[in-house]
């Protein structure tokens, strides 16, 4: 069971018949295409978010230089998107002054108490390397940047939806300046949204993900624990593939892991997820979840190039990684 706010217009699409699968993709895929930005050369790896009836979101684009950054879009569906054409501005919460534009990538975003969160993985300043970049809105208008949660190298930097034990959380995956050839997940407390300590082990790689794990989603409360949806890694002869893989956390102390699902839950089947700009990529950085129905909608990179969308029920989801569980 979910434990959180009821969604009714949470997009849905019943399992096909005939799929035993715990996670089933959108019969429509992608739902947002590469250039749906005029300056873009792909879209992906996304971050949605329910709001006043509607949604919202921070969409990662790569433009014909290249360049990684942050546009915000809204959507009555959640599946048609109207992204905004101009990058995401941050403006200082003390003087109100524009201090930049998002430049970055794979953002998360997470209402806390009375705001929305937002983290990326940013250019750290003066270009030491990338780290967790952080940023806060009452309104999806203005958004005001805090320092950066880490030092380099640092990335999928994922907040929890509450406080646990009095702390802020966020698990985080450190790296190196390039395409790192190792992984492991930690999570880390704050008092403040300022100040980071208390690193916590979470989880290594292994098994299908034997090169590296991140975290995706903001993670899911359920009343079995947290709910992680996590991207993993595998290196072979042909290069990386990255596929979707589950876990239950204690909710009380979610560094310690409950169960962790040994099959993957999502691989790169479909032409979409195995052609791009990045073949055999599924990436994901998003959920919207009904406590009423248990119903999960799960957005995804596919291929580093295009936005795609699946779904899941949660009883069905904790069920199969418990049934599934590395022992």
């Amino acid at each position: 069971m979910i434990i959180g706010t009821n969604l009714p217009n949470i997009p849905w699409e019943e399992r096909p018949v005939g799929c035993t699968d715990p996670i089933w993709r959108y019969s429509a895929n992608p739902i947002v295409g590469r250039h749906d930005i005029p300056s873009a050369n792909s879209i992906f790896n996304s971050a949605v978010i329910a709001k006043d009836g509607e949604f919202v979101g921070v969409f990662r684009s790569d433009n014909k230089a290249m360049e990684q950054q942050l546009f915000l879009g809204r959507s009555k569906d959640a599946i048609h998107w109207e992204i905004e054409h101009e990058v995401l501005r941050l403006y200082c919460e003390k003087t109100g002054e524009c201090v930049g534009l998002a430049n970055g990538y794979d953002p998360r975003v997470c209402f806390i108490e009375d705001r929305y969160y937002v983290t990326w993985c940013s250019p750290f300043e003066g270009s030491y390397g990338p780290t967790i970049g952080v940023a806060y809105s009452y309104d999806f208008k203005t958004f005001y940047r805090l320092p950066d949660a880490y030092l380099p190298y640092n990335r999928n930097g994922v907040l929890f939806p509450r406080k646990v034990n009095g702390k802020y959380m966020m698990f985080s995956r450190p790296s190196d300046n390039g395409h790192t050839p190792f992984g492991e997940m930690f999570l880390s407390e704050s008092p403040d949204m300022i100040h980071w300590g208390c690193h916590h082990h979470v989880m290594s790689p292994g098994g299908w993900a034997w090169t590296k794990v991140g975290a995706g989603p903001i993670p899911i409360e359920t009343d079995e624990g947290w709910l992680l949806i996590f991207h993993g890694v595998g290196t072979t002869c042909n290069g990386m593939i990255y596929s979707i893989g589950g876990a239950l956390l204690d909710k009380d102390e979610p560094w310690k892991i409950i169960a962790r699902c040994k099959p993957f839950l999502l691989h790169p089947e479909t032409t979409y997820e195995c052609v791009g700009d990045v073949p055999n990529v599924c990436f994901p950085c998003a959920t919207l979840t009904d406590a009423a129905t248990g119903r999960i909608a799960i957005y995804y990179g596919a291929a580093d190039t295009v936005v795609a969308l699946a779904f899941a029920q949660v009883d069905e989801l904790t069920d199969y990684i418990r049934r599934n569980a590395i022992q």
